[in-house]
This record gives C-alpha cells, structure tokens and sequence, in this order.
C-alpha cells in the first residue's frame, strides 16, 4: 500500500472514529432531532415512492410489475451501501383481472349501470354475464338463514354497512371484511350463482373496492362470481329493492387464476456491530392490487422500511444489532412472502428479536401498537417522552402486522407502525390509492418514526427485568 492510500485509510478511521466518539456523546434526543431534521430535509421515501406509483404502477403479485417493482427496490438498496442486499425467492398465486368489469340493475324497465370490480381470486362469469334476480342481505351468515330454496339461482347482494361511529377505522373495516372474504363461498353452497358485496370503505363515493376473498374447499365446478360494488352503488340497489324485489342484475366479469409463479422477497442488511446475529427487522408489502397505483397500500410501507436503514446511516447510527428491512411479495392475497420469510429464519435458527411493520398507509404518524409482555410493554412506555416533541403519543399493546405475524414467538417483540386512519379506507384497495394522495411530510415523518424506534429497540434491547428481586434492585 503506497503512502496515499495509508493516509487515506487512516483518514477514513478517524473519522469513523470521530463519528461514532459524537454519536455516543449525543443524547437520545438529539439522534431523534438528526433523524428527523434528516427526513424531512433529505428523505428518500417520497422519491421512492413516486417511482414505485407513476413508474411502475400497481403490482399484483405474479404480475410483471410486481417484478419490475422487486428489480428497482433491491437495485435501490444497492446503492445505500448496505453490508447486504438479496432476493429471497417465494412462489406466488397468479390471478388477473382481465378486461374492466361492466355491471348493472333493471327495474320498470329501466337500466341503472353501477361500479363494480372483481374480488381477488374470483372466478369469471360465463361468457356473455351473468344475470338473475337479487336477494339482499346484511351479512354473510344471513345466508343460511334464508337456506337454498330462496337462495338457488339468485345473485346475493351482501349490503354490510361501515360503522360510522367507530373511531377506530381499522376496527369498522374488520367488522365487515369477512363479508367480502366467506360471502361467495357460502352463496355457492346454497345454490345462488353470484355474490355482489359492498364496497368496505368508510365514505360514499363511486370506487369500487376490490381485496381478498376465498372459496375454501369448494370445488372448482361450484365456485360463484364475487363483485364489489361501490357504496354510492350499493345505496342506490338496495333502494331499488325497496321498490321492486324482482330486481334482476347482470355483471360481467373476465378474470382468470393461473398456476403459481416465482417472485421474491427483497431484502437489504446492516450487520450489527455487536450482536450481528441478532436481528431487527422492518418491512412492507411490495405488492399491491392493481386498481390503483398502491401507494398508500404499501407503497408508502415499503419506501418507509427502506429509509429506515438509510436514515440510520445518515445520522450516523452504528446498529449493535443487524438491521434488516424485508419488502414482503403476496400480502395482499396470500402471505406468502411473509411466511416464507419466517420459515427461512426458522431453518436457519436465525434469533429475531423486533419486527416492525408498516401498512396502513402514508398518513401522518401517531405512534405504534405492540405486541410484547406487559413489562416490555412497560420499557417501552418509558420511551414515550422522546416522542412526544414530534406528537407521537399513541402506544398501545395489541397489534403488530400480517406479514411479520410468522415470526411470532416468545423472545420477538412485533410492532406496527399507527398513522392517522380515518382517510386510508378512502383509498384502500380502490382505483384512488394513488400517489397524488400522499404528503410527502407526512410520508417523511413516517419513515423518522420507524427509524426512531428501531434505533431505541437496537440501543437498549427487548430484555426486561423478569424476577421480582430484580425490581426491587
């Protein structure tokens, strides 16, 4: 090595020397102001996230944008640096929507079109339509009640509406969404030939909101056509029910499911200093529906999990533990990606120690659920006053998200990211999630809260003190 070179070498330890003296000189506060002064003024999530949205577009899983998507996160995290980048392979369910569903009622003669969109995972009409008399109901178990003479040869209409009162948006959607996923598979045992399920969404509009749904063990030969319809839609038919309950309505619908494809999980790693075989991990979904762009649902997720890591290294950060951040494929209609993760790490006797999620949505931040013991609970608690120059004051226990779900066992501490909900289900699985509904500063604290918290996680550790002698001391 020539003269230059051991200057330059020498150089470059002081100053990591130099770096790592400050950083451990600083206070907690002050590496949550550099976090969050680095977001807002230098992030990368919103840059990120215009390219996943306007660039590459909706990303359904088996999809080639979902590939073109896998392609540009990892070669993105590339250039961060990152002491590891790789794609975990997964097989993935194929299903596409085909041309743009058409859909409408009759009554007195008149013709009233309406939004519609196939469920994921649903079967296509018969060519030409489908079209019978509707029969109403409020929820999926309502079927049963009505048993198969009045059900055989009907389109069931399942009309559940959001509860308005519930502040708690996630809680309403969870109220509902099981009408969308085990409506068709219970119509079909009793005989009707389609499903139409109201949009699950808390505002009236015209967006059809597609998602997830599932026939169970029923036979291919016997399984029914699933639509969403829109809630300004869904109003309208069953008004018109009121008035004439010989209504008949006609969707046409031409999606289709092929045999399973590969994709890949897209991982990026900082080896921990200390501890690299313990791990931290965050992460969204990198596949989305295809209505919109997926920005909020979770393009917003995946750009945030990836600034985390770069954050970290911008503010200087030296992690005691490996930091990963994991862009899970298939969440939307599958899990596939997540479950393959934890039974990798399973095989490899990989000791997780925090997982932390975001999906739901891009919205300002207001803090985390968890879902630890009540005395790591406690520990975090204790964090809380760091957050609170930033207004993140919501910790609560319960909750964490689906894809790190897999990794639950007794030694991991699963978190999810909590921002502001009461607009996601505007745009949640509907042709509007969209990257023009973001805000970009809400997007960037986002991305500082996760980093925050992960730093405190690596720095103090998810052990606690677990005897009553060691409280007394």
């Amino acid at each position: 090595m020539n003269n230059t070179l051991k200057s330059l070498s020498l150089m470059a330890m002081l100053f990591g020397f130099l770096l790592s003296f400050q950083l451990n000189a600083q206070t907690d506060e002050d590496v949550l102001k550099t976090v969050y002064s680095t977001s807002l003024t230098n992030g990368k999530s919103y840059e990120w996230l215009d390219h996943l949205s306007n660039s590459i577009g909706g990303r359904l899983s088996g999809s080639t944008n979902a590939e073109l998507a896998v392609q540009y996160t990892k070669r993105e995290l590339e250039k961060l640096g990152l002491d590891k980048v790789w794609l975990q392979p997964v097989m993935v369910p194929k299903w596409v929507r085909g041309q743009k569903e058409m859909g409408y009622f009759e009554t007195n003669g008149d013709i009233q079109k309406v939004n519609i969109c196939a469920l994921g995972g649903s079967v296509a009409t018969p060519n030409g339509g489908l079209k019978a008399q509707v029969i109403e109901v409020a929820t999926y178990k309502d079927i049963e009640q009505l048993g198969a003479d009045k059900v055989k040869g009907k389109i069931i209409f399942i009309n559940r509406s959001w509860e308005q009162e519930l502040v708690n948006t996630f809680q309403a959607y969870g109220g509902c969404a099981a009408e969308r996923y085990r409506g068709a598979a219970e119509a079909a045992k009793y005989g009707a030939v389609g499903t139409v399920v109201r949009s699950l969404s808390s505002r009236q509009d015209d967006y059809p909101h597609t998602g997830s749904m599932g026939y169970g063990d029923l036979p291919v030969e016997q399984r029914i056509p699933s639509a969403a319809i829109s809630t300004n839609d869904a109003e309208k038919l069953s008004e018109a029910l009121k008035k004439d309950q010989n209504l008949e309505f006609h969707f046409e619908m031409s999606c289709q499911k092929f045999d399973d494809v590969l994709s890949y999980n897209v991982i990026g790693e900082i080896t921990g200093s200390e501890k690299p075989d313990e791990y931290i991990i965050v992460g969204g979904h990198l596949d989305s529906w295809d209505l919109g762009d997926g920005a909020h649902d979770d393009g917003a997720g995946v750009v945030q999990s990836m600034d985390v890591l770069r954050l970290l290294k911008e503010s200087g950060v030296r992690p005691k533990r490996s930091i990963r951040v994991v862009l899970f494929m298939n969440e939307e209609n599958g899990l596939r990606g997540g479950r393959k993760y934890a039974e990798v790490a399973k095989e490899k006797g990989e000791k997780h120690v925090f997982a932390l999620e975001s999906d739901a949505g891009g919205f300002t931040p207001r803090g985390f659920s968890f879902d630890c013991s009540d005395l790591m609970f406690s520990k975090i608690e204790a964090w809380k006053p760091l957050f609170k120059p930033y207004l993140i004051h919501f910790f609560e226990k319960g909750g964490s998200g689906a894809d790190i779900g897999p990794l639950k066992n007794d030694d991991i501490v699963l978190a999810g990211l909590r921002p502001d909900s009461q607009r996601y289900f505007d745009h949640h699985h509907a042709a509007n999630d969209t990257f023009e509904h973001v805000n970009k500063r809400e997007l960037a604290l986002g991305a500082a809260t996760m980093t925050a918290l992960v730093y405190l996680v690596d720095k103090y550790g998810t052990e606690t003190i677990t005897d009553e002698k060691e409280i007394k001391d």
